[in-house]
């Protein structure tokens, strides 16, 4: 927007003769600028009405976060690229917030006061790693546990999990928190996987689930000693992990461990101590991915959280995969290279269930294609018959 002394400057040197374009030179503006005052098409002191080229996209954006509320913005960004918007990605953000409130769900979009009108509940999670656990429980050489404890009440929960990947961490987490009853405004971790790069910075999709879950993420410095809270809950799993071998399988073990961490919380609260106030949880878990690989045993069953899924028997010895998504009531059996086997509802964690009824039809991959004379010959029709008939 131009002043009203640069705007009668610039007449001026329209009178004298100058063109256009040396009068954006020598006022600093650009050249549609100028034109536009010269023209009459701007007023002095007004600024022009831009035209939001959001605003046709709003119904398309709302009905797409609707049907999926973790919609990356850059993935939505590109689909109404292709149906004509021409704007950069940082004047879509804007144009969604503005709009559409997004994200919907965040930090910010609850409230982060407590009924009482105290602070919030910090979180401070710690990720173990237990050595040997028993050959009986069908969980491979090692096992994983997170803890997590509330930095003022006292109170700590843990839960298992079966390898140290990304997506049974998230499994871990939601377990944990909701068995404390609601997250904390602030999560607090080490420097390590897969919470962390190695680099040691928290890698992108583990703010996104912070931001799923309504709390943010802080590293703990590096310290020669580890906080004593923490230091003390690691003494107590690793005592009961000794004890836990006699336990008949995870969820014993993970029962085990709830009521110990409920006697231990509730012996080790500071006297005094006021609980403070918990966020809400998501309905759902965080819709990680977890995958896991299998061998159908004699029976035709394959092994999963507690419970067996009956396959076709033609799958015997076969190694199969197992994926399953925490928002999700189903699990899916495919081969090592994706192609779906069989898609089950899923039987409660432990029950110790057989489950023999899938949907939808059984699809094998196909054999490898096998080099030599006898692929030759399987390729090219006998040319004597080339469409043999079925004896009548």
């Amino acid at each position: 927007m131009l002043s009203a002394e640069e705007y009668r400057e610039i007449c001026a040197m329209r009178h004298q003769g100058w063109s256009i374009s040396a009068i954006a030179r020598c006022m600093g503006r650009d050249r549609k600028t100028v034109r536009a005052y010269l023209t009459g098409e701007r007023t002095v002191g007004v600024r022009a009405e831009t035209r939001d080229e959001f605003l046709q996209f709003v119904s398309y954006c709302r009905q797409r976060l609707d049907d999926d509320p973790h919609l990356q913005a850059r993935m939505l960004h590109g689909e109404i690229v292709e149906l004509g918007y021409d704007r950069a990605y940082s004047t879509f953000t804007r144009a969604l917030r503005r709009h559409l409130m997004w994200p919907r769900c965040g930090p910010r979009h609850r409230g982060r006061a407590s009924p009482g009108g105290g602070p919030l509940e910090d979180v401070q999670f710690d990720w173990v790693q237990l050595p040997a656990p028993p050959v009986e429980w069908d969980c491979g050489q090692e096992m994983y546990l997170l803890m997590g404890s509330l930095t003022r009440s006292g109170h700590w929960r843990a839960a298992l999990a079966g390898t140290g990947d990304l997506p049974h961490c998230v499994e871990a987490l939601d377990q944990v928190l909701r068995r404390l009853g609601g997250t904390g405004e602030r999560w607090s971790f080490d420097r390590t996987a897969p919470v962390c790069s190695t680099a040691g910075k928290v890698i992108a999709v583990f703010h996104e689930i912070a931001i799923h879950y309504g709390a943010t993420i802080a590293i703990r410095p590096r310290t020669g000693a580890p906080d004593p809270v923490v230091r003390a809950h690691r003494s107590v799993v690793r005592h009961w992990w000794d004890t836990a071998a006699g336990e008949p399988g995870v969820q014993a073990a993970q029962d085990s461990l709830d009521r110990l961490t409920e006697r231990s919380g509730s012996r080790n609260r500071p006297a005094g101590c006021r609980t403070r106030a918990l966020l809400p949880l998501p309905p759902k878990p965080f819709p990680a991915r977890i995958c896991v690989q299998r061998r159908v045993d004699p029976r035709g069953l394959v092994s999963f959280e507690g419970n067996f899924y009956l396959l076709p028997a033609g799958l015997v010895g076969n190694e199969v995969r197992i994926r399953r998504r925490l928002d999700e009531p189903h699990l899916s059996v495919t081969t090592t290279r994706g192609a779906v086997i069989a898609c089950f509802r899923r039987a409660p964690r432990g029950a110790g269930r057989t489950v023999a009824e899938h949907d939808g039809p059984i699809a094998l991959e196909r054999p490898g294609r096998t080099s030599g004379a006898g692929a030759r010959a399987r390729r090219t029709p006998c040319p004597s018959n080339p469409h043999p008939r079925t004896a009548p």
